[in-house]
């Protein structure tokens, strides 16, 4: 008898267990996971911040998407990286350099993903050597300029200004060496003498001139340096979810004009924790002002971006980007 209402307890125990489980595992399924992109940099400030939130537990973006919604974090060196992985729906929406969201949105003809909001104006330099004699483009008749990746924003600036400048400049030369090259690689070939000239993006610009004798030739601090994209499908399908991340986007910009002391700090700790290193409060705090943060995006601010792509061979014909941007 005993054996008997034993067994009749470790059923019971049995189908509870298998409830809770059931019930667990329908609360994992029902929960969708939004997978966010943004690299190392301070022109992705709105992106560090929200990153080094979700490591402390107090998740900006997850508060505001609610519990039924997980934030994973991607982290890529340039643009046309992060816009391969939006193809591939290996991320739901990233931070990203215009160039690549207008040319990506070009090759899938309008297919695959959408401006969904501004996020930094500024924050890119040319960086020469300090006392260098390269001071029009001309000059650069012969010389190497390092950018972050081929066909990322910085690349087709620095190729569309040597071509303003009157320099032939092919896709594998010219008159002139465009060479794509990771951030931290570009500190070391510069300190090197390796190459004449960086053209990147913040804290490497304020690095460059703190650590390897490097001074700013152009800086130009109203141009769109990041913007907020999303995959086109996830728009059509889920709306709802891409508005609430765009207005805790929004409401994260106007946390950090307000709190640009805190947010510096946070986007330091971050930085150290993805490059594995420690950033000075002096470096950040001088990239940190030639950035302009902003959750606003100009459709005739973009087009410059495709006049400077057509210059240098990255776009044909006149696309039509008038659907490019849109307001979940």
């Amino acid at each position: 008898m005993k054996l008997h209402v034993g067994r009749r307890f470790c059923h019971f125990g049995i189908l509870i267990t298998l409830a809770l489980v059931a019930q667990l595992t329908e609360q994992v399924q029902a929960q969708a996971t939004l997978r966010i992109g943004h690299f190392p940099n301070i022109t992705h400030v709105q992106a560090l911040v929200g990153h080094h939130l979700s490591r402390q537990g107090k998740g900006w973006f997850e508060q505001r998407l609610g519990p039924d919604v997980k934030i994973e974090w991607y982290v890529y060196n340039a643009g046309p990286s992060a816009m391969e992985a939006i193809f591939a729906k290996s991320i739901d929406v990233t931070y990203v350099g215009p160039n690549p969201a207008i040319n990506a949105y070009v090759r899938s003809r309008g297919q695959e993903i959408r401006i969904v909001a501004g996020s930094v104006n500024g924050g890119s330099a040319l960086v020469v050597h300090k006392g260098s004699p390269l001071k029009t483009a001309a000059d650069f008749r012969g010389k190497k300029i390092a950018t972050p990746q081929f066909g990322n924003t910085q690349d087709v600036a620095a190729r569309a200004w040597l071509s303003a400048g009157g320099l032939k400049i092919t896709q594998a030369g010219g008159d002139a060496q465009v060479l794509p090259t990771a951030n931290p690689d570009q500190l070391l070939l510069f300190k090197q003498d390796q190459i004449d000239a960086v053209w990147t993006v913040e804290p490497w610009v304020s690095r460059l001139e703190s650590e390897a004798d490097g001074e700013v030739l152009i800086d130009d601090r109203q141009a769109i340096t990041t913007v907020l994209v999303a995959r086109a499908d996830l728009l059509a399908t889920q709306q709802g979810l891409v508005r609430k991340l765009v207005d805790a986007h929004r409401e994260l910009t106007d946390w950090i004009l307000q709190n640009p002391a805190e947010a510096e700090r946070m986007a330091r700790e971050e930085l150290d924790q993805e490059m594995h290193t420690k950033f000075s409060p002096e470096l950040i705090t001088k990239a940190w002002r030639r950035i302009v943060v902003t959750s606003d995006i100009s459709l005739d601010s973009l087009k410059k971006f495709v006049l400077s792509a057509q210059s240098v061979g990255f776009l044909r014909g006149a696309p039509d980007i008038s659907q490019i941007v849109a307001n979940p």
